[in-house]
């Protein structure tokens, strides 16, 4: 007999991803096993969910409303049981998160046995990167992401923003001097960095008297690994605009120096992201909470405390 709450879930991943094979091995479940649910499924509704190309997956109307359902239902079950196993104070499962590598290096990972000692029965799977990352296509729970967000569907919560430094090595600044001002910076070099959401590379900015002023300067390398990032101004190949948490360490030991301090970079948001009009899960909820948390008693970061106390009282359902 077909277990209808498996193949709910599965047939809601294979949509959500919009692949056999990706919502297989986020299920952790061989291709022909979710094939095999998929097919036992129609064949007991009598009816067709899915019409399968070489190129795509596409719902049929009876699978679109078949999948509305399987939301509701589903997340009507999760809630339930829940509550009855008290897992909000004892959240378990697997936890996909991607997250920048600044914040990954600098914030997450040196606190993630105060997490594991907190949520033992949580099991993570941490990406790092820099790029825009497709939470449903790839069956990720939340991404933390720097900057505006665009407008892709995603729900998102702040949690403050992220002071950035601008600096160069030692080695840069004899061979090109010490900028003076923001008018000097038409005669140096900088290492661009590339915007996640377009490839292009971002102008350096600073605040100036409260406002924020965009400075373009020119370079002959451009990368969109923070690391690399990092890398290329302690080779002394331009001017860079890191995070100050990230570099901070390189500016006690001299390797970088901080220039123009009178002009601070503008300070970048910070948020955790989360697929638009979903319940969210007992681990989601713990996971954003203790972020909310860690920013807030993190250093060159600015917490975002209306939103801090806004998810410590309610979770991620105060919104």
């Amino acid at each position: 007999m077909i277990d209808r709450i498996q193949a709910m879930r599965t047939f809601m991943r294979i949509v959500d991803t919009n692949s056999f094979t990706r919502a297989a091995q986020s299920l952790d479940i061989p291709r022909a096993t979710a094939t095999t649910i998929v097919q036992n499924l129609e064949a007991m509704l009598g009816t067709a969910l899915l019409v399968r190309t070489t190129r795509r997956l596409s719902l049929t109307p009876e699978g679109a409303a078949y999948y509305e359902r399987c939301a509701q239902i589903l997340a009507d079950i999760d809630e339930m049981e829940a509550s009855l196993r008290q897992t909000q104070d004892n959240p378990s499962g697997r936890l996909r998160v991607e997250m920048p590598g600044a914040v990954a290096t600098s914030i997450v990972l040196p606190a993630l046995d105060d997490f594991h000692e907190r949520y033992p029965a949580i099991d993570l799977a941490i990406g790092v990167s820099h790029r825009n990352v497709d939470l449903v296509g790839e069956a990720v729970d939340c991404s933390i992401q720097l900057g505006e967000l665009p407008d892709s569907g995603l729900a998102a919560r702040r949690l403050g923003t992220l002071e950035h430094v601008t600096c160069a090595s030692p080695a840069y600044l004899e061979r090109y001097g010490m900028p003076e001002s923001l008018d000097d910076l038409s005669r140096h070099v900088a290492v661009n960095c590339m915007s996640p959401h377009n490839g292009r590379a971002v102008d350096f900015d600073f605040d100036v008297g409260g406002s924020p002023l965009t400075v373009k300067v020119n370079g002959f390398i451009k990368v969109s690994d923070e690391h690399a990032y990092l890398t290329c101004g302690l080779q002394g190949l331009g001017l860079i605009q890191p995070a100050r948490i990230a570099a901070q360490p390189l500016l006690e030991k001299g390797l970088l120096r901080e220039v123009l301090p009178q002009w601070k970079p503008v300070p970048m948001p910070v948020s955790v992201a989360y697929v638009k009009g979903r319940r969210v899960s007992p681990r989601v909820r713990a996971f954003v909470d203790w972020l909310a948390e860690l920013f807030e008693h993190q250093g060159h970061v600015e917490a975002d405390m209306s939103r801090v106390r806004q998810l410590m009282r309610g979770g991620l359902h105060a919104a």
